[in-house]
């Protein structure tokens, strides 16, 4: 496979990722953090980095509208319910794994 063909098939799978995440928003962060190590605030972060490596200008707001497909602030108002006393001591005991 050619270098052009794997980075168009690779951005349609990051598509097709940030689009089921914005489609199942009763998925948590912390819940993603906990069974997979990031979640939708970490790959904002990576795209974000990826936007600086390039010296596209973007900020992270920007970044997490990609992401999110509206603002952070909507979706969580809309979307990101408290975390439990289980989600939170799981999260603890997996910081040193996280994506972040």
């Amino acid at each position: 496979m050619d270098d052009r063909t794997r980075t168009e098939l690779e951005a349609a799978a990051f598509r097709r990722l940030v689009e089921h995440l914005r489609t199942r928003t009763d998925v948590q962060n912390i819940d993603m953090m906990n069974l997979a190590g990031f979640c939708r605030n970490c790959l904002s972060k990576w795209y974000l980095a990826a936007a600086q490596e390039r010296d596209v200008p973007m900020t992270d707001p920007q970044a997490r509208e990609i992401v999110y497909g509206e603002p952070y602030d909507t979706w969580k108002a809309k979307h990101q319910k408290d975390a439990s006393t289980d989600q939170k001591a799981a999260f603890a005991a997996t910081q040193p794994h996280a994506g972040h």
